[in-house]
């Protein structure tokens, strides 16, 4: 692949989440996320959790503030489906994730920008393809046979490619 990539990483989605939820202070179901975004971090922080689960939890937690953000009306329609991560950074972040979550998330994004086409979401063909994809990078090249991360990475993908 030539030129810049845009690769997607845990830091990335986590500051994502981070910004989200910040444009929502005092909003009840966004101070929970908050709280839940704090717990993960604090997990992971103190080792006591795998790198496979807080990719999970990470796949889980971007989806619900995304349901959160569409329930509350605060997502206009030309940012639905937008990948964003903000330039922001957080001082109370966590330490990075480990190099093994980075390198399925830049695998994942990458294979998917490779099948996936204008419109895809609207196919049985184009999410057939990204499926496939998809279950190849995780099952085959990272043995990650969680049908859980699958389909937290399916939700993802489907939601901002």
């Amino acid at each position: 692949m030539t030129g810049k990539r845009n690769d997607v990483d845990p830091v990335e989605v986590e500051r994502w989440i981070t910004a989200r939820i910040a444009k929502h202070k005092g909003t009840p179901v966004f101070v929970e996320l908050g709280k839940r975004l704090a717990a993960r971090r604090e997990k992971y922080a103190h080792a006591q959790q795998a790198s496979l689960e807080f990719l999970k939890e990470l796949f889980a937690l971007a989806r619900d503030t995304v349901a959160a953000e569409k329930a509350a009306a605060g997502v206009p329609p030309e940012e639905q489906g937008k990948r964003r991560s903000p330039n922001s950074s957080n001082p109370s972040r966590a330490k990075t994730p480990p190099i093994i979550v980075e390198n399925v998330v830049n695998e994942v994004d990458e294979v998917v920008r490779a099948v996936r086409f204008s419109g895809w979401q609207d196919t049985y063909e184009g999410d057939r393809l990204v499926q496939q994809a998809l279950r190849k990078t995780l099952y085959i090249k990272f043995k990650i046979r969680d049908n859980d991360v699958f389909i937290r990475a399916l939700d993802y993908i489907r939601e901002y490619y």
